[in-house]
């Protein structure tokens, strides 16, 4: 078969739920032996193999780039005759059903730029093998259902690797002749083969303890850097934190004697939650006030969480197959926002979290690349860690939670994790365990599974004063993507509320369930037209057209009791404005003027809250509410509201930004609050184009005492043109060069800023000492921030799309997964006029032309130009 990577490679094969089919064999055992080296690591492999099921089909094990140095089946050599390989694989044809087989292969990781399987970063040894890195270890039925019990050992210097750690819990260790040592960990509980993971280094370690709600002690570790253990505290306080909230509020217990976390410069993914051994990206492990924002914090705090609860959502019970991926991830999202909203503020973290899926779920699920949350096929599965799959389904796990209630909802996932613990189950698993143990019917909630694209529900309310009714008419369609022309209506909660403008009350929250295509409801007692809150809460994953006018959203903006709502309406009130000014109406701005007034001087509300909510839309958001995509009207329409918010309301920015100067940092909520709007407020001076707004910007950006006031202030300045500006740049890179989590701040922040010269100065930073293509973090900071700043990315030039396209072209060769994520915004270009999107489209083909492109990227931009 030829290789993926050569010139005359075939497209790469599709894979469908519907072909799935159980394993031919399993494997309830196996033991790893690792002699562990840089150049060149051996590892032996010993596999209990069983036939599952009555047929004659040979073992295949998985193999990617790998050669075996010896095949033994119950302790007998085979010779090349016996064995075969098949794309990578190792096929060895048994007889009888049960026997023991042995490989022994050479693996070079400090030569394995892909990041996947076993890998060199920093001078350690470390592994990610989730989705299919394992094959890139040793030969395995490399597949979510086969669950087998580990034992490793690890061999290494012991001057150069003093530190060996593995899954599960220590057994043994020991040293060796020539200046060498051993340790042998065992895995007691069954797991996937995407769970393995080893780490072999000079480390220091955070050790703490944990009791457990039966009495059990659990040995805790955050294993870093010598220089970098200071930065652990915060981490290490978010899985205690975990481990304690995982118990209170799903009754679920640790299960091992020890839990550790190591954080490697090198990483693909934000964490890995390995049984027993997560691996985590430094960038959410390592924080200080010096050198990490409220932001960074928060993540730290939210993503330790996210991999701990994996312990049993998505390890004690995992997914059958990779369709299912949303099985552990959606429902693990769910479980890490709720945690996050009870450590801070739920109001605020909602916010956030639904800025997040309608800045990168709605735009997926509008575009070429739309999936169900459970996909039907896939060329490569690691172009499907999305936002579809992680955030709505989430989203899609909040809705049950909604609809049963906390007790039921408590019952139902009872029920699923008692059901399913030791198995790999499916998301029709989940839904069932709802259904049962909350008393709930779900099966047009299925949908939510199947089909993609985000549902738009269009809310139009009347009032009769001769009746004094109320008619709420609720309408619901989706559009077509990818495979899915034609929908059916789905089964969408949404919260609402009818106000009295005269009062400002409303008669209670009302959970109603849009079924059909078209539904009304009547409410009775109403001698006024009331005001209409819908989907409090964001309810539902929804777009939701009102006709609600411009003084209904002021009312809700400044008197609903739903923050999100609130929040949601000042929105509104600002999208409208915006649009109608975009399309050259007379609009009235007045109104969103005088709401953030309100809101700054209302000294009952959270500072975090009002931050949150006297923030323009983005550019990209403004950008998904017209048909066709203009980033320049955009990015002068918003300047322009933004300019004239700041200079009406100046004065009070002044007086904002002074009373929420801290005299000292602090991680709380109410610190974390009065920093946030501190920074809205130096945004807004400097937006108004105050004389002093650079020199203001430039002395908290030389003042602060944390990185969060520190990079607003940069941010700020850099949107523009002062002196300031270049001296906030050079003292920044001069301050934290020799910190690369840090230094990915300075490249990010210039990558995102609001500049006309942003696409030539991204150029630049391409070609920087300090920039590379083989640490997937720097890539991030510089081409991904860019790719994301809707008014740079989309120059009428094409500038933009070259240097994206050409930075996918380049670190394909090294790292696909990498390349690929970059993809999907050049796949937007039908949402543009005629000549971005003929540019767009343009390097899509030119990415798909290049020889040996690998199939992650393959896939994604093939998928782009469809």
């Amino acid at each position: 078969m030829a290789d993926m990577h050569s010139p005359t490679a075939a497209a790469p094969s599709v894979i469908r739920r519907a072909d799935y089919r159980a394993p031919d064999w399993l494997i309830p055992d196996i033991a790893l032996d690792f002699d562990l080296d840089p150049a060149l690591t051996r590892v032996h492999a010993t596999l209990s193999v069983t036939r599952n099921g009555d047929h004659e089909r040979p073992l295949r094990l998985d193999g990617d780039g790998l050669i075996p140095l010896e095949v033994k089946v119950d302790g007998r050599i085979l010779d090349q005759q016996q064995w075969h390989l098949d794309a990578g694989a190792l096929i060895i044809p048994l007889s009888g059903d049960a026997h023991s087989v042995e490989t022994l292969v050479e693996l070079a990781p400090e030569s394995n730029s892909k990041l996947m399987g076993l890998y060199a970063s920093g001078g350690l040894l470390c592994t990610q093998c989730e989705a299919e890195g394992f094959r890139r270890i040793t030969f395995f039925s490399d597949r979510p259902d086969i669950l087998s019990r580990y034992s490793v050992r690890l061999a290494a210097d012991k001057a150069r690797f003093p530190i060996l750690l593995a899954n599960g819990d220590p057994i043994e260790q020991g040293d060796l002749d020539g200046g060498r040592h051993w340790a042998l960990w065992n895995d007691p509980f069954p797991k996937p083969c995407y769970l393995f993971a080893l780490v072999a280094g000079d480390l220091a370690c955070n050790a703490d303890r944990f009791v457990t709600m039966s009495g059990r002690e659990v040995a805790l570790g955050i294993w870093v850097k010598e220089n970098d253990l200071p930065r652990t505290a915060h981490a290490m306080e978010a899985l205690k934190n975990s481990m304690a909230w995982d118990e209170r509020v799903y009754g679920r217990e640790y299960d091992l004697d020890v839990f550790n976390i190591v954080a490697v410069a090198d990483f693909n993914f934000g964490a890995m939650e390995n049984k027993g051994l997560n691996i985590f990206n430094s960038r959410y492990i390592l924080a200080d006030p010096e050198t990490a924002t409220d932001i960074d914090y928060d993540g730290v705090e939210g993503v330790v969480a996210h991999e701990y609860f994996h312990n049993w959502s998505g390890n004690r019970v995992t997914c059958r197959d990779w369709f299912q991926l949303s099985l552990k991830e959606g429902f693990t999202v769910f479980r890490d926002q709720n945690f996050s909203a009870d450590m801070g503020s739920h109001a605020v973290k909602r916010i956030e979290d639904v800025r997040i899926l309608r800045a990168a779920q709605f735009q997926e699920d509008s575009g070429p690349l739309a999936h169900p949350i459970r996909p039907e096929s896939y060329m490569e599965i690691s172009n499907f860690y999305t936002s579809t799959i992680y955030n709505k389904g989430a989203e899609v796990i909040r809705m049950m939670a909604l609809m049963l209630g906390a007790e039921r909802f408590r019952a139902g996932t009872d029920l699923y994790f008692d059901r399913h613990d030791g198995q790999a189950a499916t998301c029709e698993d989940f839904v069932a365990a709802m259904e049962e143990g909350g008393g709930i019917d779900l099966g047009q909630f299925r949908l939510w599974y199947e089909q993609a694209g985000t549902p738009h529900v269009r809310a139009l309310l009347t009032h009769d004063p001769l009746t004094q009714s109320v008619e709420l008419t609720l309408e619901q369609t989706i559009p077509p993507t990818p495979g899915q022309p034609v929908k059916q209506p789905m089964a969408i909660p949404l919260r609402t509320a009818l106000f009295d403008p005269a009062t400002g009350g409303h008669r209670g929250d009302e959970l109603l369930m849009l079924t059909e295509a078209q539904q009304r409801f009547t409410f009775t007692d109403f001698a006024s037209t009331p005001i209409l809150s819908i989907n409090r809460g964001f309810s539902a994953p929804v777009i939701v057209e009102t006709n609600r006018s411009q003084a209904d959203l002021a009312f809700l903006s400044a008197r609903d009791d739903d923050p999100f709502a609130r929040y949601e309406a000042m929105q509104q009130l600002m999208v409208n404005v915006l649009v109608g000014r975009i399309a050259g109406q007379q609009v009235d701005e007045s109104a969103v003027v005088a709401a953030i007034r309100a809101m700054l001087t209302d000294p009952t509300l959270d500072p975090a809250f009002v931050a949150e909510t006297i923030r323009l839309p983005s550019e990209a958001y403004l950008g998904d509410q017209m048909p066709v995509v203009d980033p320049d009207a955009i990015h002068a329409a918003r300047d322009a509201l933004q300019a004239r918010i700041g200079a009406e309301l100046e004065p009070l920015w002044r007086d904002v930004h002074a009373k929420t100067k801290a005299n000292a940092f602090a991680i709380s909520p109410a610190a974390k609050g009065a920093r946030k709007l501190h920074n809205a407020a130096l945004h807004y001076l400097v937006a108004a184009g105050a004389p002093d707004g650079p020199a203001i910007a430039f002395t908290q950006f030389g003042e602060a005492d944390n990185m969060t006031e520190r990079q607003a202030a940069l941010g700020t300045l850099a949107n523009g043109d002062s002196a300031e500006r270049e001296a906030a740049l050079d003292i920044f890179y001069n301050r934290y060069c020799a910190d690369a989590l840090t230094l990915d701040k300075w490249f990010q922040t210039q990558a995102f800023a609001l500049h006309p010269d942003v696409a030539d100065q991204v150029e630049a930073l391409g070609r920087h000492k300090d920039f590379t293509l083989t640490n997937p973090n720097r890539v991030r900071a510089l081409y991904g921030a860019f790719a994301g700043n809707q008014w740079g990315f989309h120059h009428e030039s094409g500038k933009g799309y070259r240097l994206v396209a050409d930075c996918i072209i380049a670190l394909d060769k090294l790292n696909p997964q990498t390349a690929a994520r970059l993809v999907p915004p050049l796949g937007r270009w039908k949402r543009f006029d005629q000549g971005r999107a003929a540019m767009m489209r343009a390097e899509l083909q030119r990415i798909l032309a290049e020889p040996g492109l690998s199939k992650d990227v393959t896939e994604q931009a093939s998928k782009s130009l469809e």
